[in-house]
Formats: structure tokens, C-alpha cells, sequence
């Protein structure tokens, strides 16, 4: 008999060996974590002795501690994982988790800043050469942060006007072109960037590596002094991308450029954008 235990352990290993991202390793196995505590609770350890009902049981449990239906969801869909692993493992014959359903919930559409957002925003980063290049990017580009934090000098190629985003975790490598407002935008900060042996782009004043947490509370700051309310980061991503599908651009290639998976993803934002315009590949514009 496998414990529970033993078997998430060996679950967040294979997720560390197969390359998914460091925030999904960490969500899935404290969700297996907490699934283990429950059926401990229930006088139950082994793999064996979980079953559908105790799943459905967990279920109503989250939702009387008042787990939002999202996140009731995505916990669901690690004890599927889990279960898919323990099967191939040999573990049991028959994933419990399969018959078990995910809540209905109202999925909350991606926010979009809109003309007048996004301008107060660069006019609050104006003054900043390194926070104004780090939105920039990310309006014109649609990178994600962590893409963003992790670009170096030679991904940037001036003369073809393109970014090399590296492969990260499970995500494939891919190129995104460099329109002329991102590209002032990187040049005006490398101007004033600390010289560094350091070769990632953006740089703290002590010429170590701009994290992604600290670039994350960056811009919340200067989202809030641009007055802009209810917005994070990701935000710029979905300008950036409802923009480039308002234009015309193609889906599959808006897909390629955000490095969607799956192009369902991109999908759902058709449903926020109007009557498509003319130009394809448009740029976000400037004041």
C-alpha cells in the first residue's frame, strides 16, 4: 500500500522532472497536501482508500469554508492530475477523481485597460527611463512578467527588431517582433542602466536582476498613481492582446506571439473586442 503522503512527494517530483512551472508545483502539491490532511482526518492514508464520495465530501467542505468556485476548480484539477499520476504509477487501477465534476462558477473576463488607462499609466512612469521600457514592453509585446524579468542583452536584436523569449519550465521558446515604441523604449533605459557584468536587461540600482515580485509591485505602484483601480499586471498582457485582435491580427498568430498553448486561450478574447479594424499588427498608441 502506497500512503498518500509518499505518493504526493513522488507527485511533486514528477512535476519538477517533467518542467512545469515552479508556481504550479507549489499549487498542486499543497493542494494534494491539504486533500492527505482531510482523508487523515477520515482515518484514512493509503492511495487505495480514497474514493469518489470522499472527493465530492472535500468538495462540499471547501465550499462551506468558503472557497470561491475558482479556486475550488483548480483544486479539483490537481486531484485529477494526481490521481492520472498515481494510476501510471501503478498505484491503483481506477483514478477515483475521474467521475468527480468541477462547480459551475461565472468565470470573470480577462480586464482590459482601456486608451485613457493605459496613457495615464505612461504618463506616471514618464520620469522612470526602467519602469517606462518594463510597460512599454509589456503593452507592445504581451510577454509575460516573468518572460519580461528573465530577457537578456543578447535576446534583443536591434537590426531585426525582435525579442528572443527562452524557453521557461514547459513553455517553448519563441520570438516576438519589436515595434518602434518598444524599441525606443528599451534604448532610452539602456542609456541610463548600471554597468554590470550582469546580462539580464532590467537591473536594480545595485545591478542584480529585477525580480519579478519587485516588478510586480513596481507597476501596482504606478498603477495607483495613475489612478487606475482593480488592475495587476497581467492586465497589460490582455491590452495587449484584445488590441492586436481588435485590429485584424490573426488568432493562431496573436496565439503564437503570447505563447498560448492552446489557442482556445486566445479565443476567449474575442468576446471582449468590437468589429475588427483594418491594420494587423497594431501598435498600442502613444500620446
Amino acid at each position: 500500500m502506497q500512503t498518500l503522503v509518499d505518493a504526493q512527494t513522488s507527485f511533486v517530483t514528477s512535476l519538477k522532472d517533467n518542467g512545469k512551472a515552479q508556481a504550479t508545483v507549489l499549487a498542486y502539491g499543497k493542494d494534494i497536501e491539504q486533500l492527505a490532511e482531510y482523508m487523515a482526518e477520515q482515518s484514512k492514508t493509503d492511495v487505495a482508500d480514497v474514493t469518489a464520495d470522499h472527493i465530492n465530501d472535500y468538495k462540499e467542505l471547501l465550499k462551506k469554508r468558503r472557497y470561491t468556485g475558482k479556486s475550488i476548480s483548480r483544486k479539483i484539477n490537481s486531484i485529477k492530475a494526481f490521481f492520472r499520476y498515481v494510476v501510471s504509477q501503478g498505484m491503483i487501477d481506477v483514478s477515483p477523481a475521474d467521475i468527480v465534476s468541477h462547480p459551475r462558477f461565472d468565470q470573470v473576463p480577462p480586464r482590459v485597460l482601456s486608451k485613457i488607462e493605459y496613457r495615464a499609466l505612461r504618463d506616471a512612469c514618464r520620469g522612470d527611463s526602467r519602469m517606462s521600457a518594463i510597460v512599454e514592453l509589456l503593452l507592445q509585446t504581451g510577454m509575460r512578467i516573468s518572460e519580461l524579468a528573465s530577457i537578456q542583452i543578447q535576446d534583443v536584436d536591434f537590426e531585426r527588431n525582435v525579442i528572443s523569449i527562452q524557453a521557461q519550465n514547459s513553455r517553448a521558446a519563441r520570438k516576438v517582433p519589436m515595434n518602434f515604441a518598444a524599441k525606443r523604449s528599451i534604448m532610452e533605459y539602456l542609456k541610463i542602466r548600471p554597468r554590470a557584468r550582469e546580462r539580464t536587461v532590467f537591473l536594480t540600482k545595485t545591478c542584480r536582476p529585477f525580480l519579478v515580485r519587485n516588478i510586480r509591485t513596481a507597476i501596482d505602484r504606478y498603477f495607483r498613481l495613475a489612478g487606475i483601480k482593480s488592475a495587476r499586471v497581467n492586465d497589460l498582457r490582455h491590452t495587449f492582446i484584445v488590441e492586436q485582435l481588435k485590429a485584424g491580427t490573426p488568432l493562431v498568430y496573436v496565439s503564437q506571439l503570447v505563447g498560448h498553448k492552446r489557442i482556445t486561450t486566445t479565443e476567449r478574447y474575442l468576446k471582449l473586442i468590437e468589429a475588427p479594424e483594418i491594420e494587423p499588427n497594431v501598435q498600442i498608441e502613444e500620446l
